[in-house]
Protein backbone atom coordinates (compact mmCIF):
# COMPACT_ATOMS: atom_id res chain seq x y z
CA UNK A 1 0.00 0.00 0.00
CA UNK A 2 1.26 3.50 -0.80
CA UNK A 3 1.28 6.50 1.55
CA UNK A 4 -2.36 7.04 0.49
CA UNK A 5 -4.69 5.23 2.91
CA UNK A 6 -6.56 3.55 0.05
CA UNK A 7 -5.28 0.23 -1.32
CA UNK A 8 -4.19 0.18 -4.96
CA UNK A 9 -5.77 -2.15 -7.51
CA UNK A 10 -4.01 -2.40 -10.88
CA UNK A 11 -5.72 -3.60 -14.05
CA UNK A 12 -3.16 -5.45 -16.17
CA UNK A 13 -3.16 -7.46 -19.39
CA UNK A 14 -2.06 -7.35 -22.97
CA UNK A 15 -3.51 -4.59 -25.18
CA UNK A 16 -7.11 -4.73 -26.42
CA UNK A 17 -8.54 -7.26 -23.96
CA UNK A 18 -10.99 -4.80 -22.38
CA UNK A 19 -9.03 -3.30 -19.46
CA UNK A 20 -10.37 0.22 -19.96
CA UNK A 21 -13.90 -1.10 -20.52
CA UNK A 22 -13.68 -2.98 -17.22
CA UNK A 23 -12.41 0.14 -15.49
CA UNK A 24 -15.33 2.17 -16.82
CA UNK A 25 -17.73 -0.56 -15.72
CA UNK A 26 -16.32 -0.55 -12.18
CA UNK A 27 -16.51 3.24 -11.97
CA UNK A 28 -19.94 3.47 -13.55
CA UNK A 29 -18.81 6.22 -15.91
CA UNK A 30 -16.65 6.68 -18.99
CA UNK A 31 -13.33 7.61 -17.40
CA UNK A 32 -10.91 5.82 -19.71
CA UNK A 33 -10.98 6.15 -23.49
CA UNK A 34 -12.22 2.94 -25.09
CA UNK A 35 -11.84 1.93 -28.73
CA UNK A 36 -11.47 -1.42 -30.48
CA UNK A 37 -7.84 -0.85 -31.32
CA UNK A 38 -4.70 -2.16 -29.55
CA UNK A 39 -2.66 0.37 -27.60
CA UNK A 40 -5.30 3.05 -27.05
CA UNK A 41 -4.39 3.34 -23.35
CA UNK A 42 -0.70 4.17 -23.00
CA UNK A 43 -0.28 6.03 -19.72
CA UNK A 44 -1.40 4.86 -16.30
CA UNK A 45 -4.85 6.16 -15.38
CA UNK A 46 -5.33 6.47 -11.61
CA UNK A 47 -8.80 7.15 -10.16
CA UNK A 48 -10.84 6.60 -7.00
CA UNK A 49 -13.30 3.71 -6.80
CA UNK A 50 -15.45 2.05 -4.16
CA UNK A 51 -17.26 -1.27 -3.70
CA UNK A 52 -19.20 -2.43 -0.65
CA UNK A 53 -18.15 0.79 1.11
CA UNK A 54 -14.48 -0.11 0.59
CA UNK A 55 -12.61 2.73 -1.16
CA UNK A 56 -9.59 1.90 -3.29
CA UNK A 57 -7.48 3.40 -6.06
CA UNK A 58 -7.99 1.86 -9.47
CA UNK A 59 -5.09 2.05 -11.94
CA UNK A 60 -5.66 1.28 -15.61
CA UNK A 61 -2.42 0.49 -17.44
CA UNK A 62 -1.50 0.64 -21.09
CA UNK A 63 -1.02 -3.09 -21.49
CA UNK A 64 2.06 -5.29 -21.25
CA UNK A 65 3.97 -6.63 -24.24
CA UNK A 66 7.08 -8.82 -23.95
CA UNK A 67 8.68 -7.18 -26.98
CA UNK A 68 7.99 -4.63 -29.64
CA UNK A 69 8.80 -1.02 -30.43
CA UNK A 70 10.47 1.48 -28.14
CA UNK A 71 7.07 2.95 -27.34
CA UNK A 72 5.65 -0.48 -26.45
CA UNK A 73 8.64 -1.11 -24.19
CA UNK A 74 7.93 2.14 -22.33
CA UNK A 75 4.26 1.24 -21.96
CA UNK A 76 5.26 -2.16 -20.55
CA UNK A 77 7.63 -0.49 -18.08
CA UNK A 78 4.76 1.68 -16.87
CA UNK A 79 2.66 -1.45 -16.32
CA UNK A 80 5.45 -3.16 -14.38
CA UNK A 81 5.89 -0.10 -12.15
CA UNK A 82 2.16 -0.06 -11.46
CA UNK A 83 2.26 -3.75 -10.46
CA UNK A 84 5.12 -3.05 -8.05
CA UNK A 85 2.93 -0.48 -6.25
CA UNK A 86 -0.20 -2.65 -6.20
CA UNK A 87 -2.07 -4.27 -3.31
CA UNK A 88 -4.07 -6.43 -5.73
CA UNK A 89 -4.10 -7.08 -9.48
CA UNK A 90 -6.95 -7.67 -11.90
CA UNK A 91 -5.44 -9.65 -14.79
CA UNK A 92 -7.78 -9.24 -17.77
CA UNK A 93 -7.72 -11.94 -20.46
CA UNK A 94 -9.91 -12.29 -23.56
CA UNK A 95 -11.73 -15.58 -22.96
CA UNK A 96 -12.85 -15.76 -26.60
CA UNK A 97 -9.23 -15.92 -27.76
CA UNK A 98 -7.80 -18.16 -25.04
CA UNK A 99 -4.28 -18.06 -23.63
CA UNK A 100 -1.84 -16.31 -25.94
CA UNK A 101 1.93 -16.19 -25.64
CA UNK A 102 1.64 -12.63 -24.32
CA UNK A 103 -0.87 -13.73 -21.67
CA UNK A 104 1.52 -16.48 -20.51
CA UNK A 105 4.38 -13.99 -20.21
CA UNK A 106 2.20 -11.62 -18.18
CA UNK A 107 1.17 -14.56 -15.95
CA UNK A 108 4.83 -15.43 -15.35
CA UNK A 109 5.47 -11.83 -14.33
CA UNK A 110 2.53 -11.88 -11.90
CA UNK A 111 3.50 -15.27 -10.43
CA UNK A 112 6.80 -13.78 -9.29
CA UNK A 113 4.95 -11.18 -7.23
CA UNK A 114 3.44 -11.47 -3.77
CA UNK A 115 0.17 -9.57 -4.23
CA UNK A 116 -3.15 -11.39 -4.86
CA UNK A 117 -4.14 -11.73 -8.51
CA UNK A 118 -7.67 -12.23 -9.83
CA UNK A 119 -8.03 -13.41 -13.43
CA UNK A 120 -10.92 -11.66 -15.18
CA UNK A 121 -12.01 -13.81 -18.10
CA UNK A 122 -13.50 -11.04 -20.20
CA UNK A 123 -16.01 -11.12 -23.08
CA UNK A 124 -18.05 -13.93 -21.53
CA UNK A 125 -21.29 -12.33 -22.65
CA UNK A 126 -23.56 -15.32 -21.94
CA UNK A 127 -23.54 -18.84 -20.47
CA UNK A 128 -22.55 -20.42 -23.78
CA UNK A 129 -19.11 -18.80 -23.48
CA UNK A 130 -18.42 -19.76 -19.86
CA UNK A 131 -16.67 -23.03 -20.77
CA UNK A 132 -13.99 -21.06 -22.63
CA UNK A 133 -13.18 -19.16 -19.45
CA UNK A 134 -12.01 -22.30 -17.64
CA UNK A 135 -9.19 -22.77 -20.15
CA UNK A 136 -7.56 -19.84 -18.35
CA UNK A 137 -6.81 -22.12 -15.39
CA UNK A 138 -3.71 -22.90 -17.42
CA UNK A 139 -2.29 -19.50 -16.48
CA UNK A 140 -1.52 -20.87 -13.01
CA UNK A 141 -3.20 -17.98 -11.18
CA UNK A 142 -6.24 -19.73 -9.77
CA UNK A 143 -9.83 -19.91 -10.93
CA UNK A 144 -10.86 -17.28 -13.50
CA UNK A 145 -13.86 -15.02 -12.99
CA UNK A 146 -16.10 -15.01 -16.10
CA UNK A 147 -17.19 -11.42 -16.80
CA UNK A 148 -18.45 -9.18 -19.55
CA UNK A 149 -16.98 -5.74 -19.00
CA UNK A 150 -19.09 -4.38 -21.84
CA UNK A 151 -22.42 -5.62 -20.45
CA UNK A 152 -21.56 -5.81 -16.73
CA UNK A 153 -22.15 -9.56 -16.44
CA UNK A 154 -20.28 -11.09 -13.50
CA UNK A 155 -18.46 -7.89 -12.51
CA UNK A 156 -20.23 -7.73 -9.12
CA UNK A 157 -18.94 -11.19 -8.16
CA UNK A 158 -15.46 -10.21 -9.32
CA UNK A 159 -15.51 -7.06 -7.18
CA UNK A 160 -16.79 -9.00 -4.15
CA UNK A 161 -13.79 -11.30 -4.44
CA UNK A 162 -11.47 -8.35 -5.02
CA UNK A 163 -12.37 -6.36 -1.91
CA UNK A 164 -12.02 -9.53 0.18
CA UNK A 165 -8.37 -9.63 -0.92
CA UNK A 166 -7.61 -5.99 -0.10
CA UNK A 167 -5.70 -4.98 3.06
CA UNK A 168 -7.77 -3.92 6.03
CA UNK A 169 -8.50 -0.16 5.95
CA UNK A 170 -6.30 2.00 8.16
CA UNK A 171 -7.77 4.27 10.80
CA UNK A 172 -9.02 7.66 9.61
CA UNK A 173 -6.62 10.57 10.20
CA UNK A 174 -7.17 12.92 13.11
CA UNK A 175 -9.45 15.89 12.53
CA UNK A 176 -6.59 18.35 12.95
CA UNK A 177 -4.56 16.68 10.20
CA UNK A 178 -6.75 16.49 7.08
CA UNK A 179 -5.63 14.07 4.43
CA UNK A 180 -4.72 15.37 0.98
CA UNK A 181 -6.30 13.69 -2.01
CA UNK A 182 -3.39 12.30 -4.04
CA UNK A 183 -5.27 9.93 -6.26
CA UNK A 184 -5.70 12.41 -9.06
CA UNK A 185 -9.43 11.73 -9.20
CA UNK A 186 -11.59 14.36 -7.53
CA UNK A 187 -11.14 18.07 -7.52
CA UNK A 188 -11.61 18.99 -3.84
CA UNK A 189 -10.55 18.05 -0.37
CA UNK A 190 -13.07 17.58 2.38
CA UNK A 191 -15.54 15.14 0.80
CA UNK A 192 -18.73 16.56 -0.64
CA UNK A 193 -18.45 19.97 0.99
CA UNK A 194 -18.49 22.43 -1.91
CA UNK A 195 -16.83 25.05 0.27
CA UNK A 196 -13.85 22.82 1.14
CA UNK A 197 -10.45 24.05 -0.03
CA UNK A 198 -9.70 22.84 -3.54
CA UNK A 199 -6.37 21.61 -4.78
CA UNK A 200 -4.90 24.14 -7.20
CA UNK A 201 -5.01 22.53 -10.67
CA UNK A 202 -2.55 23.21 -13.49
CA UNK A 203 -3.16 21.66 -16.93
CA UNK A 204 -0.38 21.21 -19.48
CA UNK A 205 -1.75 21.72 -22.99
CA UNK A 206 -0.46 22.18 -26.49
CA UNK A 207 -0.18 20.65 -29.93
CA UNK A 208 0.98 17.03 -30.23
CA UNK A 209 4.68 16.35 -29.78
CA UNK A 210 5.74 19.72 -28.34
CA UNK A 211 7.13 18.27 -25.07
CA UNK A 212 4.12 18.29 -22.72
CA UNK A 213 4.74 14.86 -21.22
CA UNK A 214 8.46 15.55 -20.82
CA UNK A 215 7.60 18.73 -18.92
CA UNK A 216 4.97 16.88 -16.85
CA UNK A 217 7.48 14.22 -15.83
CA UNK A 218 10.06 16.85 -14.89
CA UNK A 219 7.57 18.80 -12.78
CA UNK A 220 6.35 15.79 -10.81
CA UNK A 221 9.77 14.15 -10.54
CA UNK A 222 8.55 10.82 -11.91
CA UNK A 223 8.35 9.20 -15.33
CA UNK A 224 4.58 9.04 -15.10
CA UNK A 225 3.61 9.82 -18.73
CA UNK A 226 4.95 7.96 -21.75
CA UNK A 227 7.47 10.15 -23.59
CA UNK A 228 8.21 9.28 -27.21
CA UNK A 229 8.80 11.18 -30.43
CA UNK A 230 5.54 9.88 -31.92
CA UNK A 231 2.83 12.58 -32.01
CA UNK A 232 -0.26 11.76 -30.00
CA UNK A 233 1.39 9.42 -27.47
CA UNK A 234 -0.72 10.68 -24.55
CA UNK A 235 -4.34 9.74 -25.29
CA UNK A 236 -5.96 10.76 -22.00
CA UNK A 237 -5.49 13.31 -19.24
CA UNK A 238 -3.08 12.05 -16.57
CA UNK A 239 -2.76 13.91 -13.29
CA UNK A 240 -0.60 13.84 -10.19
CA UNK A 241 -0.73 15.90 -6.99
CA UNK A 242 2.64 17.34 -5.91
CA UNK A 243 3.25 18.74 -2.44
CA UNK A 244 5.00 22.12 -2.62
CA UNK A 245 5.88 24.77 -0.01
CA UNK A 246 2.76 26.62 -1.19
CA UNK A 247 0.51 23.60 -0.72
CA UNK A 248 -0.52 20.75 -3.04
CA UNK A 249 -0.70 21.37 -6.78
CA UNK A 250 -2.41 19.03 -9.23
CA UNK A 251 -0.54 18.83 -12.55
CA UNK A 252 -2.61 17.44 -15.43
CA UNK A 253 -0.90 16.19 -18.59
CA UNK A 254 -3.35 16.31 -21.51
CA UNK A 255 -3.39 14.77 -24.95
CA UNK A 256 -2.10 16.86 -27.84
CA UNK A 257 -4.86 19.12 -29.16
CA UNK A 258 -5.17 19.09 -32.93
CA UNK A 259 -7.50 21.17 -35.07
CA UNK A 260 -10.96 19.59 -35.34
CA UNK A 261 -10.52 19.14 -39.10
CA UNK A 262 -7.55 16.85 -38.40
CA UNK A 263 -9.30 14.71 -35.79
CA UNK A 264 -10.26 11.77 -37.96
CA UNK A 265 -10.57 8.88 -35.52
CA UNK A 266 -12.66 8.19 -32.44
CA UNK A 267 -9.76 8.01 -30.00
CA UNK A 268 -8.36 11.38 -31.03
CA UNK A 269 -11.80 12.96 -30.74
CA UNK A 270 -12.27 11.76 -27.15
CA UNK A 271 -8.70 12.79 -26.32
CA UNK A 272 -9.50 16.27 -27.60
CA UNK A 273 -12.69 16.40 -25.52
CA UNK A 274 -10.82 15.26 -22.40
CA UNK A 275 -8.13 17.89 -22.95
CA UNK A 276 -10.75 20.63 -23.20
CA UNK A 277 -12.47 19.28 -20.09
CA UNK A 278 -9.16 19.39 -18.21
CA UNK A 279 -8.67 23.02 -19.25
CA UNK A 280 -12.17 23.96 -18.12
CA UNK A 281 -11.47 22.42 -14.68
CA UNK A 282 -8.02 24.01 -14.29
CA UNK A 283 -6.97 27.12 -12.43
CA UNK A 284 -4.00 27.78 -14.73
CA UNK A 285 -3.10 26.33 -18.14
CA UNK A 286 0.50 25.92 -19.24
CA UNK A 287 0.47 26.37 -23.01
CA UNK A 288 3.54 24.53 -24.30
CA UNK A 289 4.82 25.74 -27.68
CA UNK A 290 7.65 24.28 -29.73
CA UNK A 291 9.84 27.36 -30.10
CA UNK A 292 11.72 25.78 -33.01
CA UNK A 293 8.49 25.85 -35.05
CA UNK A 294 7.39 29.32 -33.95
CA UNK A 295 3.82 30.32 -33.11
CA UNK A 296 1.68 28.30 -35.48
CA UNK A 297 -1.94 28.97 -36.40
CA UNK A 298 -2.89 25.97 -34.27
CA UNK A 299 -1.04 27.41 -31.25
CA UNK A 300 -2.98 30.63 -31.74
CA UNK A 301 -6.32 28.80 -31.93
CA UNK A 302 -5.52 26.78 -28.80
CA UNK A 303 -4.64 29.95 -26.91
CA UNK A 304 -7.93 31.51 -28.01
CA UNK A 305 -9.87 28.43 -26.85
CA UNK A 306 -8.17 28.41 -23.43
CA UNK A 307 -8.61 32.15 -23.04
CA UNK A 308 -12.31 31.84 -23.95
CA UNK A 309 -12.69 29.27 -21.17
CA UNK A 310 -11.59 31.95 -18.71
CA UNK A 311 -8.48 29.99 -17.75
CA UNK A 312 -5.33 32.09 -17.23
CA UNK A 313 -2.39 31.03 -19.39
CA UNK A 314 1.34 30.74 -18.82
CA UNK A 315 3.11 30.38 -22.17
CA UNK A 316 6.11 28.06 -22.20
CA UNK A 317 8.42 28.35 -25.20
CA UNK A 318 9.94 24.88 -25.13
CA UNK A 319 13.20 23.78 -26.83
CA UNK A 320 14.48 27.34 -26.36
CA UNK A 321 18.07 26.13 -26.09
CA UNK A 322 18.04 24.96 -29.72
CA UNK A 323 17.38 28.43 -31.16
CA UNK A 324 20.10 30.89 -32.13
CA UNK A 325 19.84 34.62 -31.38
CA UNK A 326 17.93 35.43 -34.58
CA UNK A 327 15.51 32.57 -34.01
CA UNK A 328 14.77 33.72 -30.48
CA UNK A 329 14.11 37.27 -31.62
CA UNK A 330 11.76 36.02 -34.32
CA UNK A 331 9.77 33.80 -31.91
CA UNK A 332 9.32 36.63 -29.41
CA UNK A 333 8.08 38.86 -32.24
CA UNK A 334 5.57 36.16 -33.21
CA UNK A 335 4.37 35.93 -29.60
CA UNK A 336 3.76 39.67 -29.56
CA UNK A 337 1.91 39.59 -32.88
CA UNK A 338 -0.10 36.35 -32.66
CA UNK A 339 -0.75 36.00 -28.92
CA UNK A 340 -1.33 39.69 -28.16
CA UNK A 341 -4.83 38.93 -26.82
CA UNK A 342 -3.26 37.16 -23.82
CA UNK A 343 -2.23 40.52 -22.38
CA UNK A 344 0.32 40.22 -19.60
CA UNK A 345 0.38 36.43 -19.47
CA UNK A 346 3.82 35.21 -18.36
CA UNK A 347 6.13 34.02 -21.16
CA UNK A 348 8.79 31.53 -20.02
CA UNK A 349 11.67 30.18 -22.11
CA UNK A 350 12.40 26.61 -21.09
CA UNK A 351 13.84 23.26 -22.04
CA UNK A 352 11.69 20.45 -20.69
CA UNK A 353 14.33 17.93 -21.76
CA UNK A 354 17.29 19.48 -19.90
CA UNK A 355 15.31 21.36 -17.25
CA UNK A 356 16.86 24.70 -18.15
CA UNK A 357 14.51 27.55 -17.27
CA UNK A 358 11.88 25.27 -15.71
CA UNK A 359 12.81 26.68 -12.28
CA UNK A 360 11.02 29.91 -13.35
CA UNK A 361 7.71 28.10 -13.42
CA UNK A 362 7.21 27.46 -9.70
CA UNK A 363 7.60 31.14 -8.70
CA UNK A 364 5.06 31.98 -11.42
CA UNK A 365 2.64 29.39 -10.05
CA UNK A 366 3.35 30.56 -6.48
CA UNK A 367 2.23 34.04 -7.51
CA UNK A 368 -0.87 32.55 -9.15
CA UNK A 369 -1.70 30.64 -5.96
CA UNK A 370 -1.25 33.78 -3.86
CA UNK A 371 -3.57 35.67 -6.21
CA UNK A 372 -5.97 32.72 -6.04
CA UNK A 373 -6.47 33.42 -2.32
CA UNK A 374 -6.68 37.21 -2.75
CA UNK A 375 -9.44 39.27 -1.13
CA UNK A 376 -9.97 42.82 -2.36
CA UNK A 377 -11.72 45.57 -0.36
CA UNK A 378 -15.16 46.42 -1.73
CA UNK A 379 -14.22 50.06 -2.19
CA UNK A 380 -11.30 49.12 -4.45
CA UNK A 381 -13.47 46.76 -6.53
CA UNK A 382 -15.98 49.51 -7.21
CA UNK A 383 -13.26 52.02 -8.07
CA UNK A 384 -11.93 49.70 -10.77
CA UNK A 385 -15.38 49.03 -12.22
CA UNK A 386 -16.36 52.71 -12.25
CA UNK A 387 -13.17 53.60 -14.13
CA UNK A 388 -13.74 50.74 -16.60
CA UNK A 389 -17.32 51.86 -17.31
CA UNK A 390 -16.25 55.46 -17.77
CA UNK A 391 -13.59 54.38 -20.26
CA UNK A 392 -15.96 52.06 -22.14
CA UNK A 393 -19.68 52.17 -21.28
CA UNK A 394 -21.73 49.01 -21.74
CA UNK A 395 -24.08 48.86 -24.73
CA UNK A 396 -27.83 49.53 -24.43
CA UNK A 397 -27.49 51.50 -21.20
CA UNK A 398 -26.48 48.52 -19.08
CA UNK A 399 -24.51 49.44 -15.97
CA UNK A 400 -22.87 47.88 -12.95
CA UNK A 401 -24.42 49.68 -9.98
CA UNK A 402 -22.38 48.04 -7.25
CA UNK A 403 -19.98 45.13 -6.81
CA UNK A 404 -18.38 43.12 -4.06
CA UNK A 405 -16.05 40.16 -3.75
CA UNK A 406 -18.14 37.31 -2.43
CA UNK A 407 -15.45 34.66 -2.21
CA UNK A 408 -11.82 33.75 -2.82
CA UNK A 409 -10.24 30.53 -4.17
CA UNK A 410 -10.57 31.86 -6.87
CA UNK A 411 -11.52 35.56 -6.51
CA UNK A 412 -15.26 35.73 -7.19
CA UNK A 413 -17.00 39.06 -7.73
CA UNK A 414 -20.75 39.68 -7.63
CA UNK A 415 -21.93 42.49 -9.92
CA UNK A 416 -25.31 44.12 -9.28
CA UNK A 417 -26.61 45.57 -12.55
CA UNK A 418 -29.61 47.48 -13.89
CA UNK A 419 -29.96 45.08 -16.86
CA UNK A 420 -28.25 42.14 -18.53
CA UNK A 421 -24.59 42.59 -19.52
CA UNK A 422 -23.35 41.25 -22.84
CA UNK A 423 -20.78 38.41 -22.44
CA UNK A 424 -18.20 40.42 -24.38
CA UNK A 425 -18.55 43.31 -21.94
CA UNK A 426 -18.22 40.94 -19.00
CA UNK A 427 -14.93 39.74 -20.49
CA UNK A 428 -13.81 43.38 -20.69
CA UNK A 429 -14.66 43.94 -17.01
CA UNK A 430 -12.89 40.72 -16.07
CA UNK A 431 -9.73 41.87 -17.82
CA UNK A 432 -9.87 45.26 -16.12
CA UNK A 433 -10.27 43.63 -12.71
CA UNK A 434 -7.35 41.30 -13.41
CA UNK A 435 -5.09 44.09 -14.65
CA UNK A 436 -5.98 46.84 -12.19
CA UNK A 437 -6.02 44.52 -9.16
CA UNK A 438 -2.82 42.82 -10.40
CA UNK A 439 -4.31 39.34 -10.14
CA UNK A 440 -1.96 37.93 -12.80
CA UNK A 441 -2.36 34.28 -13.81
CA UNK A 442 -5.28 33.27 -11.65
CA UNK A 443 -8.91 32.69 -12.63
CA UNK A 444 -11.61 35.25 -11.88
CA UNK A 445 -15.31 34.48 -11.58
CA UNK A 446 -18.04 37.04 -12.16
CA UNK A 447 -21.58 36.56 -10.92
CA UNK A 448 -24.19 38.98 -12.20
CA UNK A 449 -27.26 39.87 -10.14
CA UNK A 450 -29.78 42.04 -11.92
CA UNK A 451 -31.51 44.49 -9.58
CA UNK A 452 -35.24 43.89 -9.46
CA UNK A 453 -37.27 46.90 -10.54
Amino acid sequence: MTDDARPVVVIIGRPNVGKSTLMNRILGRREAIVEEKPGVTRDRKDVEAEWRSRPFRLVDTGGWLPSGSTLEAKVSQQSERAIADADAVLFVVDATVGITEEDSRVAELLQRGTVPVLVAANKVDDTSHEAAAWELMGLGLGEPWPVSALHGRGTGDLLDALVDQLPEPVAAPALDAPAVDEAGGGGARGGDDPDAERIFAVSIVGRPNVGKSTLFNRLIGDDRSIVHDLPGTTRDAVDTVVDTPDGPIRFVDTAGMRRRSRIDEGTEYYSFVRALKAVDASDVALLVIDATEGITHQDQRLAERIDAAGCPIVVLLNKWEILDADGRTDVLYQVDQRLHFLGDSPILKVSALTGKGVHQLMPTLTRAITDYHTRVPTRRVNQVLRAAQQAQPAPHGARVLYATQGAADPPTFTLFTNRELHPTYLRFLERRLREDLELGATPIKLRVRRRSS
